[in-house]
């Protein structure tokens, strides 16, 4: 058997992981088992193999229920296979890489998982990096009393780099791809001109040549970087006035807005998904998701407002203190686990 079909069919169900686990946790005996990502091949089956401890999921996407992981199809946001608690969709549209034989291991393990209860019986807490998430996850069929929010955060203690030093520019950090919106982004500027502000563009993808293409004909200061290691990212992000965040998808936690915080870069990001809600509380502004004369209409009102604009970098930089630090995140975790380890006790004592 090739191991593109071995992997097929231990997506849903790992019966050789599973073995593993249990004999991992049967000899070490821990308190607590805590995954982040079973995909492809643990599968789920390694939950059910881990009773007798805390079993926690991190949920960095939507694979629980979604076969594409990310509610997007087309190039838009699809969310019907959450909104209607079935798989249907998925097969019907191949969404796992286009492929309706890709799809099949993923929609099935989706149906199985649903079907026995796995995730009402077998996982103790799950966590959701925004309440958005959680809310769509509960939406989906997943337990609310069991999904706990801890977002991401920046280790160490990072210099907010003071107003006055930084660079008269704007900067995107991420993959070029169309549900990222930097097509969008790009628009936009070309749609202001030579009166926009710079625009520094971290990152590559499949539109560089297309987006490198459209700025060459712009009269707008468009630069790109290309691919950076993430100290030069952060670097950029660090040293600009603004980052734009374009998504026309609904996304995670973006890490480009847990470095905004941590080093108070002002924000200004589509209004889907959570960001919105991410940004309000750093002091972060919204556009219309997918519009490229709105994003340009709030970069421009931004832009002639300097005293907003370093308003906004103090109200970042004062949220990554209380929200998304180290010693912040630890706290929030360690009460998750509280309630897991509370939660195995009170299903063991009913067995």
């Amino acid at each position: 058997m090739s191991g593109a079909v071995l992997g097929a069919f231990s997506t849903p169900w790992n019966l050789r992981a599973a073995a593993e686990v249990r004999r991992e946790v049967k000899r070490f005996r821990p308190d607590i088992v805590h995954a982040h990502n079973t995909f492809p091949l643990l599968s789920p089956a390694v939950f059910p193999a881990a009773a007798g401890a805390a079993r926690v999921l991190s949920l960095h996407n939507y694979r629980l229920l979604c076969a594409a992981a990310i509610p997007l199809r087309d190039g838009h946001t699809c969310t019907l296979c959450l909104d209607r608690r079935s798989v249907w969709p998925a097969l019907y549209h191949g969404c796992y890489r286009g492929s309706h034989i890709a799809t099949l291991p993923l929609a099935a393990g989706i149906a199985l998982h649903r079907a026995r209860g796995t995730w009402k019986t077998d996982v103790e807490a799950f966590i959701a990096l925004t309440e958005d998430q959680r809310q769509r996850l509960v939406a989906g069929g997943l337990p609310a009393s069991h999904i706990y929010v801890k977002p991401n955060f920046y280790p160490g203690a990072p210099v907010c780099r003071p107003w006055h030093e930084r660079a008269a520019r704007v900067v995107y950090a991420g993959r070029l791809s169309s549900e990222k919106g930097v097509d969008v982004l790009v628009r936009a500027w070309s749609l202001l001109g030579s009166q926009a502000p710079e625009l520094c563009i971290v990152g590559d993808g499949p539109l560089r040549a297309q987006l490198s293409q459209e700025a060459a004909q712009s009269s707008a200061p468009i630069r790109f970087f290309g691919q950076c290691s993430a100290e030069e990212t952060q670097r950029h992000i660090s040293e600009a006035k603004l980052v734009v965040v374009p998504s026309t998808c609904i996304e995670g936690f973006p890490m480009v807005l847990r470095e905004c915080f941590a080093f108070g870069t002002p924000s200004l990001v589509s209004d889907i998904g959570p960001l919105p809600a991410l940004v309000r509380e750093a002091g972060g502004k919204t556009f219309r998701a997918g519009d490229s004369d709105d994003l340009g209409r709030q970069a421009t009102a931004l832009w002639m407002q300097p005293d907003q604009l370093a308003a906004m970098s103090l109200e970042a930089h004062a949220a990554f203190l209380q929200h998304y630090t180290e010693s912040a995140n630890y706290s929030v975790l360690m009460r998750i686990y509280d309630a897991a380890l509370r939660e195995q006790r009170d299903r063991s004592s009913d067995v």
